[in-house]
């Protein structure tokens, strides 16, 4: 009779894993007008103002927090179609992805897409355990909405940053999939 060893189990399941947490399924990217995705799966975790920037006409923002456990796809999308206006990596601590903490002092890549209705900006945040952000986008780089444009390792957080008078399809608590839940939309 075959007999299995633990060891080989164990490497079984943690290959299993691997595969899994890796995963990049096709998504159907919904189409429209001014419509903007969510940018990765998860679990949004915050809706609220966002008072430490201003749009690029001066208007108000909205910051919508999206927890990415370990069992959500970890590929990051475009929330929009637009230009990639500016793409920077800020180093910092490596804090539990859902507090709210971790927006402003964790490990991050923002980028900023620029559209002629306003800009909408994603900040890859690592966490706890997720302490390697891969961002595939280059300013300059068009993007459709829904497009790839990275990933963060085991477990994150991203933020959406949008014009506050986006009407949002959203709420807190409400679980999305990247590249085809509807945010919001630009009126």
């Amino acid at each position: 009779m075959f007999r299995f060893p633990l060891s080989g189990t164990i490497v079984l399941l943690l290959a299993a894993f691997v595969v899994y947490f890796f995963r990049d399924p096709e998504r159907e990217i919904p189409s429209g007008e001014r419509i903007i995705l969510a940018p990765a799966d998860g679990k949004i975790v915050a809706i609220k103002p966002f008072p430490d920037w201003k749009g690029p006409f001066g208007e108000p923002l909205v910051r919508i927090s999206i927890f990415l456990s370990v069992f959500d796809v970890h590929v990051n999308r475009a929330p929009i179609a637009a230009l990639v206006q500016e793409v920077t990596h800020s180093p910092g601590q490596f804090r539990a992805a859902w507090e709210e903490e971790a927006s402003r002092a964790n490990e991050q890549t923002l980028v900023r897409f620029a559209t002629a209705d306003g800009d909408v900006w994603v900040k890859l945040i690592a966490g706890l355990v997720a302490r390697r952000i891969v961002c595939r986008v280059t300013p300059g780089q068009k993007v459709e909405a829904g497009e790839r444009i990275g990933l963060i390792r085991f477990g994150s957080r991203v933020d959406c940053i949008l014009p506050e008078a986006a009407v949002l399809r959203v709420r807190r608590g409400q679980t999305v999939k990247g590249g085809s839940t509807i945010l919001g939309v630009i009126p």
